[in-house]
């Protein structure tokens, strides 16, 4: 290890730039997770904000024609590419600069993606109370109401990252755990109780209806992204004190991150695959003339 600090002081001191994995000195001997780590913000650049961006575009297309979760998507949407936009900012700024200033900046981006599992939280209550208790669902389709609660979700998440842009990452750990729980057992729970309505509704019948049997695929989709993308940080952040700081700083904690910073190209992808094909085709080539339903 005294060999390795000596040989990156070294190559400091003649004007090497440390490579960007090497965060911390003492991960200089692990790398290969910080290597894992951007190459899923690269493909969160490449891929994940195009796919975002065109999800953004066919919602504000759609306008009345989509569906009541649409807006609450639009803005999961918008938070999603713009943490996709700050890679190249965050790779020149650890490699080259290390500027204070930019930091700030980078801790902002970290702490809208840190905040973006309350608008699929939002989603999952609203598909929620759709299926479970369609009378209710009906007295509250009211767009209006959608957008009053998306400005509360903002604020929330303005304060959040304001908070640890200006404060540091310390200041809202217990917050960001706090939220990943609450988030991560409310999606649960909501898209269990949605599986559980639409299995029994077709309890004792040999043929689920088609609509049914779509939506009942769409929210084990969802239901698997949500395990899969939120379940690390729940199962492992309880934990992060009994970690060296090598495994926690150089191990856990990227892999955690880098499967949650994930989320920002599985969440489009997730929605344009539910497209029809001439209808994502049109989407592409020229508007088109009768419009889309696109349910969530």
């Amino acid at each position: 290890m005294s060999n390795t600090s000596a040989s990156l002081l070294n190559s400091s001191i003649s004007g090497w730039h440390r490579p960007l994995w090497y965060q911390y000195e003492a991960c200089a001997e692990a790398p290969h997770w910080f290597i894992f780590y951007f190459s899923v913000k690269i493909v969160n650049l490449f891929a994940g904000f195009p796919m975002n961006a065109l999800v953004m575009w066919q919602i504000l297309k759609k306008k009345s024609e989509g569906s009541t979760s649409d807006i609450f998507i639009f803005n999961l949407s918008v938070l999603d590419a713009y943490f996709g936009l700050m890679t190249p900012v965050d790779m020149v700024n650890r490699l080259y600069f290390n500027d204070p200033t930019i930091w700030y900046s980078q801790r902002f981006a970290y702490g809208l993606k840190d905040t973006t599992p309350l608008f699929l939280t939002c989603i999952c209550l609203d598909r929620y109370v759709a299926v479970v208790h369609p009378i209710l669902f009906t007295g509250t389709r009211d767009t209006g109401i959608r957008i009053g609660i998306s400005m509360v979700v903002w604020g929330l998440i303005l304060a959040y990252s304001l908070t640890k842009c200006i404060l540091g990452i310390l200041s809202v750990n217990e917050v960001f755990s706090g939220l990943i729980l609450s988030a991560f057992s409310i999606m649960v729970f909501c898209n269990l109780s949605i599986i559980w309505v639409l299995r029994k509704s077709v309890a004792g019948k040999e043929v689920m209806n088609p609509v049914k049997k779509k939506a009942f695929k769409m929210v084990m989709t969802v239901l698997a992204i949500i395990i899969v993308n939120y379940l690390p940080p729940v199962a492992l952040m309880p934990f992060a004190s009994t970690y060296s700081f090598v495994t926690l700083h150089c191990k856990v904690l990227l892999a955690v991150f880098s499967i949650m910073d994930l989320s920002c190209t599985i969440e489009p992808l997730l929605y344009i695959s539910k497209m029809d094909q001439s209808a994502f085709c049109s989407c592409l080539k020229s508007p088109s003339k009768k419009p889309i339903n696109v349910s969530v």
